[in-house]
């Protein structure tokens, strides 16, 4: 959410970013809304101070026993009370009608971020690894033998309808300690504090970081009005929510392994083959709440973390800053991660590390108290996903391929296998 304050003194700034974005010039709307609202507030303060004015000077009218003067008090007296609560209403809506459309609006954008229509416009920044050379035609996941032995569409199908999988045996137990392999990783070497939080969420929780109301259709609401989490962001970004910390609390660092649900809304045709695009799928989140000044040092760290999983894995890489055309509504500034897939033949997103600036903390009023005093701040959040862990078996079943069908596994990965090294081409781990 923006800064009404910084919208008036600033106009040219925000319509600069706005403008970036794809949107134009939109100050002049945003302060003509903030105009009305002001002026029916000051209608309102009017009637009220004329209302107590009159109110006091009933009593004297009554005691000097002027009894029209007093008539006529008492009448402006109920007069003005209706006026101020017809106003009281007007303003309401006003400040709703501002509210709405400040929470509509996508954040600024940092000045780091490469102007460009859409995803094609990225700017790589670093490359890790070489692509596996094979002796063989690569396949993607779903066709290797002994991850398809694991992969179960059909069932899942089944169950829940398309874009669901349903995994067993050495495929499942891989995706489990790929999961808790990045945990570790996180917690023990990089200062996560870990986090297991619901997966159903009130509804302001949503707003809190930006997924109402605009992006209400990508996610699932149940019958009682909660929400599953799209991804556990919006619980870790809202521990913050509503409170005032001192400024030593910062930073906070936060990880958690949760189940994620997205709709896929206007996705349709998109990776349909295969588990790349699910409708339910898992991430080991990553979310930071900073000192301002610190947020973007903080952001080269987390897309550090990020990377040191597929390193670890040995799974090469390239790291890219998005243009102002595929940049996220809630983000100043984002790094995608992409991991090299050899069955598509190219890289693939598997983490996108984002900071928010005070966008989502405004929406969430969330402050930090300055040491050496002074007026509370509001922090500024961060997120990453360290990694998406669907993604992540898919990148460790084609690179590790091999010709007979079965997957040679990282070594970083064998501790978490009880000593297991390959997913022979029955999909058993040996």
């Amino acid at each position: 959410m923006h800064d009404i304050k910084m919208i008036r003194e600033t106009p040219e700034v925000f319509d600069a970013a706005m403008t970036r974005r794809g949107l134009g010039a939109l100050s002049s709307q945003v302060l003509a809304l903030d105009a009305a609202r002001r002026e029916v507030i000051s209608r309102s303060e009017a009637a009220l101070a004329d209302r107590n004015a009159a109110s006091k000077q009933v009593g004297a009218a009554k005691a000097s026993g002027d009894e029209a003067e007093f008539e006529r008090l008492r009448a402006l007296v109920a007069e003005k009370k209706a006026e101020i609560a017809a106003l009281e209403e007007e303003a309401r809506q006003a400040d709703a009608a501002l509210n709405d459309m400040l929470m509509s609006l996508p954040n600024l954008i940092h000045a780091d971020v490469p102007d460009g229509a859409d995803e094609s416009e990225n700017v790589e920044l670093r490359r890790w690894g070489s692509p596996r050379e094979f002796g063989f035609a690569a396949k993607e996941h779903y066709e290797i033998a002994g991850a398809a032995a694991g992969l179960d569409f059909e069932t899942a199908a089944k169950l829940s309808g398309a874009r669901f999988v349903m995994l067993t045996g050495g495929v499942a137990r891989l995706h489990r300690a790929l999961a808790q392999f990045m945990l570790d990783l996180h917690t023990e070497q990089h200062g996560l504090a870990e986090v297991n939080a619901p997966v159903m969420v009130r509804e302001e929780m949503m707003y809190g970081t930006g997924q109402l109301p605009k992006f209400g259709e990508d996610s699932y609401r149940t019958t009682e009005g909660q929400w599953l989490i799209p991804t556990s962001e919006v619980t870790l970004t809202n521990i913050v929510n509503g409170m005032t910390v001192d400024e030593g609390y910062l930073p906070r660092r936060y990880a958690a392994h949760s189940l994620c649900f997205r709709s896929e809304a206007g996705s349709a045709g998109r990776d349909t083959a295969g588990m790349l695009r699910q409708h339910q799928f898992e991430k080991v989140e990553m979310v930071s709440v900073t000192h301002p000044d610190a947020s973007m040092e903080e952001h080269e760290r987390m897309t550090g973390c990020a990377e040191a999983v597929l390193q670890a894995l040995e799974l090469p890489y390239r790291t890219v800053v998005l243009c102002t055309g595929d940049l996220g509504f809630g983000m100043i500034k984002t790094h995608d991660i992409e991991v090299w897939l050899p069955g598509q033949g190219t890289y693939r997103e598997i983490s996108s590390v984002s900071v928010a600036g005070a966008f989502q903390a405004r929406r969430m009023n969330a402050r930090f108290k300055p040491e050496g005093g002074g007026k509370p701040e509001f922090v500024h959040t961060l997120n990453g996903s360290g990694l998406a862990v669907g993604r992540c078996l898919i990148a460790v079943l084609e690179n590790g391929q091999e010709e007979d069908g079965s997957v040679t596994l990282p070594a970083a990965l064998h501790g978490h296998l009880g000593g297991k090294t390959r997913l022979d081409p029955t999909g058993a781990l040996v």
